[in-house]
């Protein structure tokens, strides 16, 4: 028997063989069109409950499998899940399609949605009615049969395009390596980055020491290495992925998927891409987003330029570099910072063991939450770096499951991201609990050392865990609605919050101890952390918002003329150009949160969350980091809440106003 098919509570991963993802899809596809035919067909008048809530219950089984396929083909695929992945692309947009465009199910949706003013329905009945009945405009349900086929078109070509462009970054991330056989090019690496490099050439037959482009090798090779041609040459690697002259380049790839999204934009009545994508957001228009962004950037930029004049003239004095480029901009901040504030990354990484950090974030949701954490061994796991936790209340209530997979392999990629195998919902009276999932790529422990983490990677792990927090908390009737299913823009708020309490004092106490002495973080480090936390903030700041634009580029006008996604870009990055451009090199070729990712059109919303995350901390500071009386707050209207009402309205609820951009530009330094 098919292990996808049977009834599962938490993924059979060890039972799940290559081979039963397609039947398996397949027959949920046969289901999930039964159920839809069975609302369709059902005689009695449309009512909320036969028509909206029985379709948002219909191809669960589909869901589950679905999401156990594409979690794994992200964290842990081949080339045999890839190729499936091609196959079952078109399957599940053509199964959407015929949904969505199905005329006598748009028919019963829309009787209800007609009569929602006379139904007494609750905000959260109200919001579920509303978003499935825009889910079907907004996907064409109103066009005619001629541009429906067309719209079908559309999306089967954009699934397709945007799982290549993935495969893409993915096999050239994995194709380069950087062999270094002599131990002068590996100087000023720190210790544990030499260990780690000469432990990956071990593991792949070879003497010295292997640098690749997974970011717990890259990341410590760009900070440290003393060989400025060899940061050169890494660097130029890892921005000419996608853009190389060769069967992984994406130039073609961007253009057709900007233009295909621009068409079905088009098709549904909207200017542009982003116009379509924007109208569901708390910004709602591109025109409030570039004003959103240009604002912040007047406020950045002075400040950025003369961080970037100060680093240039640092490595000048330093090393005589006359012109300082992409290759040398973590090097020489990171000696900038030391000297600043006498705070070396490499001092820090023996207090953040990854295990105690692991408990020090349950620790700080137990103070927040009440939640408790155990670590368990009776779930399937996928791979065993994996680690898998029953999450309960202080009144034993079982809360969800959580899976956290924190190292990088050659099958998962890179980044760090939140996912779920099952959404929490509320049905016939039972509230099911959801299975929770983090995926991260830290550096890996050694022979002689335990997995260290860099503060950097702390604050990715509190990051993700924001996330998972919203997805665990989740308490509403409609799976739809549920967890991390809110605005795009609103989405990060719960995860950019919780990084937060990692320069606190207090939290910092609770798990930042010496691996090996067990010795609690010295307070003059924890200080240092926050003054250096607005260290090249403008920088950083024009770094985020020169993304942010680049996304409204592309997909906040017309592409059809665009024929060099080069040169597109270089003009995008007009405004916020600090560092000479990199010929060989281009961003958009590997701009996997906007080309595919969800991010399109979208990209701005973490500096939009930050200035959301920025004004909420301020209220945990006013009142206490670990008051329980905000924190219940914060769970109550944003963490357990999901889409159920207008995230602005949830947010006004929490903060009892409206959020103010002074609390994010102060905390960056940007004013006084």
């Amino acid at each position: 028997m098919n292990p996808l098919l049977q009834d599962f509570n938490t993924p059979p991963f060890s039972k799940i063989k290559e081979e039963n993802y397609k039947p398996a899809i397949k027959e949920a596809i046969e289901i999930a069109k039964k159920e839809i035919n069975d609302i369709i067909n059902n005689t009695e008048a449309p009512s909320f409950e036969n028509t909206t809530v029985t379709l948002d219950n219909t191809g669960e089984k589909l869901d589950k499998i679905t999401s156990i396929f594409f979690n794994l083909n992200s964290a842990e695929t081949n080339e045999e899940i890839q190729e499936i992945a091609k196959e079952i692309s078109p399957w599940l947009s053509e199964f959407k399609n015929d949904m969505v465009l199905n005329e006598a199910l748009f028919k019963r949706v829309k009787a209800v949605y007609n009569q929602i003013t006379n139904l007494s329905l609750t905000p959260e009945q109200e919001m579920l009615l509303e978003k499935q009945y825009k889910g079907f405009a907004r996907n064409g349900a109103n066009l005619d049969n001629d541009e429906k086929v067309e719209l079908r078109k559309i999306d089967a070509a954009l699934s397709k395009l945007s799982l290549q462009f993935g495969e893409h970054i993915l096999a050239e991330t994995n194709s380069f390596e950087m062999l270094l056989t002599n131990e002068g090019d590996v100087s000023g690496l720190p210790e544990s980055a030499k260990e780690a490099a000469k432990m990956m050439a071990t593991q792949r037959n070879k003497e010295g020491w292997l640098i690749t482009l997974d970011y717990p090798s890259y990341i410590p090779f760009m900070t440290y290495a003393d060989n400025r041609e060899l940061r050169k040459k890494l660097a130029i690697a890892m921005g000419k992925k996608g853009f190389q002259k060769n069967e992984y380049n994406n130039e073609k790839i961007v253009l057709d998927i900007v233009n295909l999204r621009h068409k079905r934009s088009n098709l549904l009545g909207y200017k542009t891409h982003a116009n379509f994508v924007l109208e569901e957001r708390m910004a709602e228009s591109p025109e409030n987003v570039l004003t959103f962004l240009n604002e912040l950037l007047e406020k950045a930029k002075p400040a950025a330029i003369r961080e970037f004049n100060n680093l240039e003239n640092y490595a000048k004095k330093l090393d005589s570099i006359e012109k300082l480029e992409k290759w040398d901009g973590s090097y020489y901040s990171e000696k900038l910072k030391k000297e600043l504030f006498n705070l070396d990354q490499e001092l820090l990484k023996p207090y953040f063991k990854l295990e105690n950090v692991i408990e020090g974030v349950f620790a700080i949701a137990g103070k927040l939450f009440d939640l408790k954490f155990e670590e368990i061994d009776t779930i399937d796991k996928y791979h065993e770096d994996v680690k898998t936790y029953t999450v309960s209340d202080s009144k034993d209530n079982f809360i969800s499951h959580f899976y956290a997979d924190f190292h990088p392999r050659p099958g998962k990629r890179n980044g760090a991201w939140m996912t779920s195998y099952k959404s929490q919902q509320i049905k016939n009276e039972i509230n099911e609990r959801p299975q929770v999932s983090i995926v991260c790529n830290f550096t890996k422990p050694t022979d002689t050392k335990p997995s260290l983490l860099t503060f950097n990677e702390v604050t990715t792990l509190f990051h993700e865990f924001g996330h998972a927090l919203h997805g665990m908390l989740a308490n509403t009737t409609y799976n739809s609605l549920s967890g991390t299913s809110v605005s795009w823009d609103f989405v990060e708020l719960p995860s950019q919050v919780l990084e937060n309490w990692c320069y606190e004092k207090e939290a910092l106490e609770l798990f930042a101890k010496h691996y090996e002495t067990g010795e609690t973080i010295p307070m003059e480090y924890v200080e240092k952390i926050k003054e250096s936390a607005s260290f090249h903030e403008g920088m950083q700041t024009l770094r985020q918002l020169s993304f942010g634009l680049l996304d409204m580029q592309w997909h906040g006008t017309n592409p059809t003329n665009i024929k060099n996604v080069k040169d597109f870009e270089v003009a995008a990055f007009s405004d916020t150009q600090l560092y000479p451009d990199v010929s060989e090199n281009c961003m958009s070729t590997a701009f996997a949160h906007i080309f595919q990712g969800g991010y399109s059109a979208g990209y701005y919303s973490y500096k939009w969350a930050e200035v959301l995350d920025a004004d909420a901390f301020e209220y945990f500071k006013e009142e206490g980091i670990f008051n329980k009386k905000i924190a219940y707050k914060f769970k109550d209207n944003i963490l357990s809440k999901g889409g159920t009402e207008k995230p602005m309205d949830l947010y006004k609820r929490f903060r009892g106003k409206k959020p103010n951009s002074d609390a994010l530009l102060k905390r960056a330094g940007l004013i006084s």
